[in-house]
Parts: C-alpha cells; sequence; structure tokens
C-alpha cells in the first residue's frame, strides 16, 4: 500500500520527467539571472555572479530529485518483482494443467516437448532477425 511519502515521491518524479519541469526551470534561471543582473535595478541585486545561492539551491534540488527518482525506481522494481512472481506463478499451474490434460488425453509428452523446442527456436529465429525469416 502505498504512504503519502510514496505518492508524493511518484508524483514529484513524474513532474520532473516532463518538459514542462524543463521549461519552469529555464524561465526561473533566466528570471534569476536577469533580476540579478540589474533589471530592476542594481540594489534589487541579491546574487551576484556567479550566482553562488543559485548554485546552492540547484545542487540542492538535483540531490533530492536524485533521491526521489531512486524512490520511484525502488518502488517501481518491487511492482515489477510481484508481478514477475505472479507471471511465473501463472506458468507453473499452466504448465501442470497442461501436463494432467495432456495425459488424460493420452498425448505423448515427449512428442508435444519436441514441437514446443522447434516452436521456440523459430520464434528465438525470428526475433534474432528482426522478424525476417530465410523464405525460398
Amino acid at each position: 500500500m502505498r504512504g503519502t511519502q510514496d505518492r508524493m515521491a511518484d508524483a514529484i518524479t513524474s513532474f520532473a520527467g516532463t518538459m514542462g519541469f524543463v521549461y519552469l526551470h529555464a524561465a526561473w534561471f533566466a528570471a534569476w539571472i536577469a533580476y540579478n543582473q540589474g533589471l530592476l535595478g542594481r540594489s534589487a541585486a541579491f546574487d551576484a555572479y556567479p550566482y553562488g545561492l543559485l548554485t546552492m539551491i540547484v545542487s540542492l534540488e538535483a540531490i533530492f530529485l536524485s533521491t526521489f527518482v531512486m524512490v520511484s525506481q525502488n518502488r517501481q522494481a518491487t511492482r515489477e518483482n510481484v508481478r514477475a512472481d505472479l507471471d511465473f506463478e501463472t506458468n507453473l499451474r499452466s504448465e501442470v494443467w497442461s501436463a494432467h490434460i495432456g495425459k488424460a488425453l493420452g498425448l505423448d509428452p515427449e512428442q508435444i516437448e519436441r514441437e514446443v523446442r522447434a516452436a521456440l527456436a523459430d520464434s528465438r529465429t525470428r526475433m534474432s532477425t528482426g522478424g525476417r525469416t530465410a523464405g525460398p
């Protein structure tokens, strides 16, 4: 279950990965630099070149953003592990049921396994050639 902190980290990470985030920062940096270059008068400037305060703020933001990204990646990895476990369980159940059904129908499991291996080899060949198959 997601807590408030997890939802907040996911929301921040989702926004940080957009062009809106880039545009917002570009505008913010431009305004900061223009303001501190004396656009509204030299007396209004509070962070003279080389903009030490801006540099510190951006560095802190980078630290926090990287942490939020790692938190979101960890949560995504956890979700993927749960999905993989469920996929494995489903596949195992299907395999067991298929074996029982095949046995009840009197099918030769070795012949079926040969056909499966051939189909898998063909599929892998098609995937490695980008879907192109050697034809006549």
